[in-house]
């Protein structure tokens, strides 16, 4: 390293000489744009000036120790890259017109730093200078520290208290600056789960060039890249440049005299103050912005339940949040009370997803848990809870006060301790596991379902766990798994399975193992092949391999296939235990052709959406039929995943049991007295919603089949907050930057069973229709200037899940159609720069595609069988439950 001295023999900073004034030129860019674009076509502005800078003062004691004043002069706003005129906003404008003159006035005033081995100790402004000039001096003071020894420090600039590494040679110093460290003010929040959240890159670079001892050039760099994680095109970046280039050394002021920088400091101007380096929040007040109710006027007619799968729904719902977020309870008040009905569970969801203190203070206010009336909206709220993006404690301390309230209907009962336990997972997961609302709510549902006597209690607390997935609720889901019968026991095991293979200990694997080997007592098949599954996914050993590879050809008709498949699935989708599996299978004893040879109607099967290289996501379908073809569960999963994060968008289980008696037939061993019941349960996004039931009992299911309508079961319908995030950015040169990415999701959902007794067939039925946006805003505000990016993606696709079983004879005939209708597309892409006269520039591209309908494949025994089934339908009038 070169050691730089001065006639003062100081070595630790730079340093000025005495009764000079070093003449800068400075200039401040700013750009936003796509990721991969280039600089040459971005948004943006240029602040250039000149600044002049001289030593005011040296400590008698210290040469390390000096005062230094800096003035910004001549200062001119432009265009950042060439625009022909008619596009140029600061064309024929002054400085003073486009800053306005109080502004300008402040920006120009001097501003004294005193310098201690090349860090600023002190930096002295004017008290009421406006927030905005006063960023933009602590931009160009920050320019100022150096260390001039290569290493690490900690060092306070405008970015916040930040971690650097300085590297130097010769004259020339580098600094990098670690922008994730800086410790500052922050404002926003992010989603809830990675996959639907933002990921941020950001870098900090200065090099500064020295001669004779003091700066001859300095040239900072930022960047900041956002992408979303579930679609990497639309990303953004910022890019802040500054650059300070010595023009000229004249002769300047003298020094002053004192021992004291705060004496010296008074003697220059009174009305100096120091202030903190660290930039100050600031934020332009919108001018002309609507009112909540005037925004609402102009969405309204996008928000009618029949046009809820459409994309503008979906784009209506994101502005309408954003709207709410900046509303008083009493305006959300007064918009919910004047709306007719139709409308209101789309506010609902809403204002339930702006989740302010605000808008939640309004729905509790608003919805009377004791009014049976209202349960529709009553439990919209609570779903929208549910799906809540960064909820706080507060939310899930409000719901558990509730709860202890008498609550009118039993399903709003139901799904209300439901969403606690989703509440519950996702606070956890943000290291809010010992928060006291937390703690009270999990005590609350733990004790419940000890105490719960009736069989409808019990369920609802292990909906409730299904969702919280607490490590200490292992046991007693065990407990339920093994000693329970029916829909208790099933809805256990499936809660178990919902866990994380990590959780899993040996007590849970020799449960599940003696739950699929039926040790201690008889179970249906629905439980046994869920602890198969959780045995299969949880790493197991050879022998748990061995002996469920066994058991196949001992057990009961449908369940063979069904298992048949399971292992086939495992070994054709390369899942984590296929290695084990091909191993147990070179045993002849394990692998024979009476055991793999067995027919059926069950299956199971996996497959890929999509693959890319952020994120793919993968659809799995599996369906156990009773030995006399009428279905006991169809069970259909979506899964999102990336290299660190899984996300189970969509489940959707239609369960039946107890039918044999329409059609005649003898129920499978162990299943005799099974009450007649048909449902459907559906998670979504990670939250276990409650189920529905078709019908209960054979009456009901009598009654049903005599009054169809054919109408479909409606099990979800609304809007969803999907991602949800927004930052506030300090660039270094002075200005913020917000950042918001919103994605929307209008969604319905709905399924249903039909029996014709007349042809001998049934039919199952889900119908997944979605329309999505996402919306990207990057702003940077310098109150005088707005620059910024806009990015929108839509798209609305419709996914249809069909099976046809026809049981006139054995083996019964089965064929399931998985589908996706032609999905339109459409992205753009809008730049801006802004005056606040309401001048404009603006360049906007779009791009719109249909991505073609697809068929979903399936194994070759179910293409084969469809053709039978297509083939052998005549037109028959069936009738619906």
């Amino acid at each position: 390293n070169t050691v730089f001295t001065s006639q003062t023999g100081h070595t630790t900073g730079p340093s000025l000489n005495n009764d000079k004034l070093y003449k800068f030129a400075y200039s401040t860019e700013v750009y936003v744009d796509r990721v991969k674009a280039s600089l040459q076509k971005s948004a943006g502005y240029r602040l250039s000036s000149g600044v002049d800078v001289s030593l005011l003062w040296r400590n008698p004691d210290n040469d390390d120790d000096q005062l230094v004043k800096v003035t910004i002069k001549d200062v001119q706003v432009e265009n950042v890259n060439e625009r022909p005129a008619a596009k140029n906003i600061f064309k024929e404008k002054n400085t003073e017109n486009i800053i306005g003159k109080d502004y300008l006035q402040a920006l120009q005033r001097p501003m004294v730093l005193e310098l201690v081995r090349g860090k600023v100790k002190n930096f002295y402004s004017y008290e009421n200078e406006p927030a905005f000039t006063q960023n933009i001096k602590r931009g160009l003071a920050s320019l100022f520290q150096l260390q001039l020894h290569s290493g690490p420090a900690h060092e306070v600039d405008v970015s916040g208290k930040c971690n650097t590494t300085y590297h130097v040679r010769q004259d020339q110093v580098t600094k990098i600056k670690d922008l994730v460290s800086c410790e500052i003010e922050k404002q926003g929040f992010t989603s809830h789960n990675r996959i639907l959240d933002v990921s941020m890159k950001a870098t900090s670079a200065t090099i500064y060039v020295l001669e004779d001892s003091f700066f001859k050039s300095i040239k900072a760099e930022e960047n900041y890249a956002l992408v979303l994680n579930s679609r990497r095109k639309p990303g953004t970046k910022i890019v802040s440049k500054q650059r300070l280039e010595l023009k000229s050394v004249e002769a300047g002021p003298g020094l002053i005299a004192g021992k004291q920088v705060a004496g010296v400091v008074k003697t220059l101007d009174s009305s100096y103050v120091a202030v903190s380096l660290v930039a100050e929040p600031v934020k332009s007040k919108c001018k002309k912005c609507p009112s909540l109710s005037e925004h609402w006027k102009s969405i309204r007619e996008q928000m009618y339940p029949e046009k809820l799968s459409k994309a503008e729904a979906a784009k209506s719902f994101l502005s309408f949040i954003q709207n709410i977020r900046k509303a008083t309870k009493e305006e959300i008040l007064q918009l919910i009370r004047s709306e007719k009905k139709e409308l209101l569970p789309q506010i609902v969801d809403a204002v339930t997803s702006a989740q302010t203190l605000e808008s939640l203070e309004a729905m509790l206010e608003f919805l009377d848990f004791k009014d049976e009336s209202t349960s529709l909206l009553q439990e919209r709220f609570l779903y929208a809870c549910g799906f809540a993006s960064h909820p706080s404690e507060t939310l899930l301390k409000s719901l558990t006060a509730k709860f202890k309230e008498d609550i009118a209907n039993e399903e709003i009962r139901e799904t209300l301790v439901t969403v606690m336990g989703a509440l519950i997972k996702k606070l956890c997961d943000r290291e809010g596991c010992k928060l006291p609302a937390v703690v009270e709510a999990k005590r609350l549902i733990l004790n419940r379902l000890e105490k719960a006597k009736k069989d409808d209690n019990v369920r609802m607390y292990l909906l409730a766990l299904k969702n919280a997935l607490l490590p200490e609720a292992i046991p007693l889901l065990l407990k339920y798994a093994e000693l329970e019968e029916g829909p208790t026991s099933n809805l256990a095991a499936t809660a178990l399975q919902r866990y994380d293979p990590s959780f899993l200990t040996k007590e849970v694997k020799k449960t599940m193992n003696r739950i699929y080997h039926q040790n201690r007592r008889v179970h249906e098949k629905t439980v046994r092949t869920t602890a198969a599954a959780i045995i299969l996914n949880s790493n197991p050993s050879y022998m748990e391999v061995k002996n469920i590879l066994l058991s196949i050809g001992e057990l009961p008709l449908e369940m063979n296939k069904y298992m048949l498949s399971m292992i086939q699935d495992i070994l054709h989708f390369e899942m984590p235990s296929s290695k084990t599996i091909r191993q147990v299978l070179k045993d002849m004893r394990t692998h024979n052709y009476d055991r793999f040879s067995k027919t059926g109607a069950s299956s199971a099967y996996s497959g890929y959406i999509t693959r890319g290289p952020d994120v793919s996501s993968t659809y799995s379908l599996d369906i156990l039929y009773s030995g006399s073809g009428i279905l006991r569960r169809s069970n259909m999963n979506i899964r999102i995943f990336d290299r660190n994060a899984e996300l189970h968008a969509i489940q959707v289980v239609i369960e039946a049991q107890g039918l044999e008696s329409i059609i005649a037939a003898t129920p499978d061993e162990g299943e005799e007295n099974l009450d007649s019941y048909a449902g459907m349960s559906a998670i979504l996004f990670d939250v276990q919603l409650r189920p529905v039931t078709f019908f209960q009992g054979y009456g009901d299911l009598m009654s049903k089949m005599l009054s169809a309508t054919g109408d479909l079961v409606n099990v979800v319908k609304g809007l969803i907050l999907l991602t949800d995030y927004s930052q506030e950015i300090q660039l270094q040169s002075g200005p913020r930057a917000s950042v918001e990415f919103l994605g929307g999701l209008a969604i319905d959902i709905s399924g249903g069973m039909e029996f014709s007794l007349w042809y001998r067939e049934s039919k199952t039925t889900i119908k997944n229709r979605v329309a999505m946006f996402i919306a990207g805003n990057t702003e940077v505000d310098s109150f005088f200037v707005k620059t910024g990016m806009e990015t929108t993606f839509e798209v609305e696709t419709t996914l249809d899940f069909i099976s046809t079983v026809q049981f006139s004879q054995y083996p019964f005939l089965v064929c399931m159609q998985m589908d996706r209708v032609d999905s339109p597309s459409r992205s753009y892409v809008t730049k801006y720069e802004s005056l606040p006269s309401g001048r404009r520039y603006t360049a906007r591209r779009g791009k719109a595609e249909l991505l073609a309908g697809n068929e979903y494949p399936l194994h070759q025994e179910n293409s084969d069988m469809c053709r039978k089934v297509i083939g052998t339908k005549s037109d028959s009038s069936s009738s619906w439950f």
